[in-house]
């Protein structure tokens, strides 16, 4: 088998499974719920394949032109995902939550989960790590500021009137993303890296360097990637919709499974870069992967809303608020000083373990 072949074994299963979900979609949502259900599980697994050698490209063409521009290609990928696969179940599914309960639990994910996760492996085996904590403060005050506009002012809005906020909306995450990008890439893109000593810099892939790998190559595996993904989560959304009808399913787990797949990829991503002790790297894709999820999915999916005029529930549940309002104190408390450790990852990791037991409760 050549090598080139091998390395993108994944994104070929994914492809086949692309195909196979085509074929059998009818014969599968014909077979009953269990049929369903089992087929979903599988090409909700071969989305996860293909993230993967998406984030994989990502990573690759992240290397060849640095920080910051390199996790901003990281978690710019990841949003596509996640874009690609709401935008199709929102066609399926009559879920008017199904776009809030998405980017609460991609926030969720992201900052609890996988930062938690990274500073609590990362600081049982380094102790404290390092990182720019202009870094943190930035993406804590834009986060709050995103999910404030989109997510709590909403409630108040009356619904006769929702097509005007939602049209504000749009305009105000442009405006802050506009100038994010341009702090992120210009004159204070210093706030998002971090000078680490030589020594600490082991590579994280020692089988391959990713300079070697050719740059045109990367970008048509990636858009391929992509329009696999799509495909993908077409059937699986049928499937997944018609598997979990008249269940006793909580009512969030098409949205945790929407967050799951696009985080997945770079959940391995954070915890080699902990691993290694580069929590910069963590702190951009955790933090990084949240504001790209508000900021960019908000204004896209409000588009569509406004096209079809169709409105869908933006404003957070109580329970949701109190617990975005917990985990941005308690990362604005722990990512203020420049070093994480083994402690403040565990609180994250608790808080993302209370967001889990919410969702099975329903809550």
């Amino acid at each position: 088998m050549p090598a080139s072949v091998r390395t993108e074994l994944l994104l070929l299963v994914a492809i086949v499974a692309a195909i196979a979900g085509l074929v059998f979609k009818q014969s599968l949502l014909a077979a009953g719920q269990a049929a369903a259900l089992l087929g979903a599980a599988g090409l909700i697994l071969a989305i996860v394949f293909a993230s993967m050698r998406v984030a994989h490209h990502a990573e690759i063409l992240a290397a060849k032109v640095g920080d910051p521009y390199g996790t901003m290609i990281l978690t710019l990928s990841a949003v596509v995902v996640e874009v690609i696969i709401l935008a199709i179940m929102m066609g399926k599914e009559s879920s008017p939550t199904l776009v809030r309960d998405t980017i609460y639990s991609a926030v969720m994910l992201d900052v609890n989960g996988i930062l938690g996760l990274a500073a609590l492996l990362g600081g049982l085996k380094h102790g404290e790590q390092a990182y720019n904590d202009d870094s943190s403060r930035t993406y804590c005050v834009m986060i709050l500021t995103a999910m404030g506009i989109s997510m709590v002012v909403p409630e108040f809005v009356p619904e006769a009137k929702w097509h005007l906020y939602s049209a504000f909306t749009i305009v105000a995450m442009i405006m802050l993303y506009t100038l994010f990008l341009r702090m992120q890439v210009g004159v204070h893109s210093y706030f998002f890296s971090y000078s680490y000593p030589k020594r600490s810099m082991p590579r994280e892939n020692a089988d391959a360097d990713p300079e070697d790998e050719p740059l045109t190559a990367s970008i048509v595996t990636l858009v391929l990637g992509v329009i696999v993904i799509g495909v993908l989560a077409e059937v699986m959304s049928a499937l997944l919709t018609e598997g979990l009808k008249g269940s006793e399913a909580p009512p969030a787990i098409a949205a945790i499974v929407v967050a799951a797949i696009s985080a997945s990829p770079e959940i391995m991503t954070a915890m080699r870069a902990a691993l290694a002790n580069r929590m910069q790297a963590v702190v951009n894709i955790a933090l990084g992967a949240s504001l790209s999820t508000v900021i960019l999915t908000v204004p896209v999916m409000e588009a569509i809303a406004l096209y079809t005029g169709q409105p869908f529930i933006m404003a957070m549940s109580p329970v949701q608020t109190v617990m975005i309002a917990i985990t941005l104190i308690v990362a604005a408390i722990n990512l203020n000083d420049g070093e994480t450790n083994a402690i403040e990852g565990m609180t994250h990791f608790v808080l993302f373990a209370t967001f889990v037991m919410l969702s099975v409760l329903g809550l």
